[in-house]
């Protein structure tokens, strides 16, 4: 899935170019502090990335849940939110007179799906019947497949690697030193 920017369709804001050349007068949506997209990603991707503080750049900026800052967006109480695509699709897929109401104005990297991690002491006859189970799962069973579109409209497993929480150890990392950053005291 990915982290977005988003704003109402009609919304003066076109490109992410005009929310930075606005922020004085724009109001952001952030999410929940514990979000990866809603608020880790677009820090570090979105505002950091371009040098933006968001606290001093924009004239206001709120923390709220996908879902209110989606509500927030369309009720335009703030001028663009961050969000994500698991939210927004499903937003297409039930109240689709809704999601034609929103413009997204930034798509982040794609965000590592939540992986199955291990020990790296599990016994190696346990992570191959692990392994062989998660990977097969739902390739054939209709019924295995339609409890995995239930479960975040997932299609199947596929084999990873540590190198796919390496993005997330740079956000947690960015995360830290803008914490660190941030303290008067240091």
């Amino acid at each position: 899935y990915n982290g977005l920017l988003i704003t109402h369709k009609d919304s003066a804001y076109k490109t992410l170019d005009d929310v930075f050349k606005n922020a004085k007068t724009t109001n952001l949506g952030i999410g929940d502090p514990n979000s990866t997209s809603g608020f880790l990603v677009p820090m570090y991707y979105l505002f950091a990335q371009n040098k933006v503080d968001p606290r001093s750049a924009f004239k206001s900026v709120r923390n709220a849940s996908h879902g209110a800052n989606i509500q927030a967006v369309l009720a335009r109480q703030v001028d663009v939110a961050t969000n994500n695509t698991e939210e927004t699709t499903k937003l297409e897929a039930t109240k689709p007179e809704l999601a034609s109401q929103l413009r997204v104005l930034w798509k982040s990297p794609l965000i590592p799906s939540d992986p199955f991690v291990w020990r790296k002491d599990l016994d190696p006859a346990v992570k191959a019947k692990l392994k062989t189970f998660v990977l097969g799962y739902a390739k054939t069973d209709p019924a295995e497949k339609a409890i995995l579109k239930n479960i975040y409209n997932y299609g199947g497993f596929r084999e990873s690697s540590n190198a796919q929480l390496l993005p997330i150890r740079q956000l947690e990392l960015a995360k830290e030193r803008m914490k660190i950053e941030g303290d008067e005291h240091m």
